[in-house]
């Protein structure tokens, strides 16, 4: 148990495990570690004070890896989950931390969520200007050129890609819209010659 101080035993015993992986224990004589005997492991000095930390409450439910037989004693309340991302967020814990789901949800969660809070900003009274906040402005008026040529910059590999990361999102958003009004003009347009044709 991680919570614990008592040393978790090993799945398999060292005879099993050299048996099993050429060359595991180089390191068990002392006198090939440097650090020992700053690393031994002494019974009643494991540097715990406790037998199991005191639980934070939890006061909604958190989502927590498959890998973890309970939720940590202590856990982070400053961002609750919430929305369309919360969702995705919580249903890329149903998948261990060794599937490359768990992970891509989680960064399709953080996409959704950066959407949702653009979205809130449009009913503020300062609402998100990606022109400004993307640094698209910076570029024309702060030397965007010339601070990348000649200057072995390794982040110019991946640069291409960022306006497509950065604006590409907006520009299908703007296309979205666009589309929405044009179906609904039409529809209107085709509904009121339809109320005004002559009746024979």
């Amino acid at each position: 148990m991680t919570y614990t101080p008592h040393k978790p035993p090993i799945a398999e015993s060292p005879e099993q495990l050299r048996a099993r992986i050429p060359g595991w224990g180089v390191d068990l004589d002392p006198a090939d570690r440097p650090s020992v005997p700053k690393l031994k492991f002494q019974e009643d000095l494991t540097g715990a004070h406790w037998e199991f930390p005191e639980r934070q409450p939890e006061t909604y439910p958190r989502e927590r890896s498959v890998e973890h037989g309970m939720l940590t004693p202590v856990f982070g309340t400053a961002q609750p989950l919430s929305g369309v991302s919360g969702a995705i967020r919580r249903y890329a814990y149903r998948y261990s931390e060794g599937r490359t789901a768990h992970w891509l949800l989680l960064i399709l969660g953080d996409r959704v969520d950066a959407w949702e809070n653009h979205l809130k900003s449009f009913l503020t009274l300062h609402p998100d200007n990606p022109i400004t906040e993307t640094g698209v402005k910076a570029e024309f008026t702060r030397h965007g050129l010339k601070s990348r040529l000649g200057q072995n910059r390794a982040d110019l590999k991946h640069q291409p890609l960022d306006p497509v990361i950065v604006a590409g999102p907006w520009v299908a958003a703007a296309g979205v819209v666009y589309a929405g009004v044009r179906g609904v003009t039409r529809s209107l347009a085709h509904a009121g010659a339809d109320g005004h044709r002559p009746v024979h």
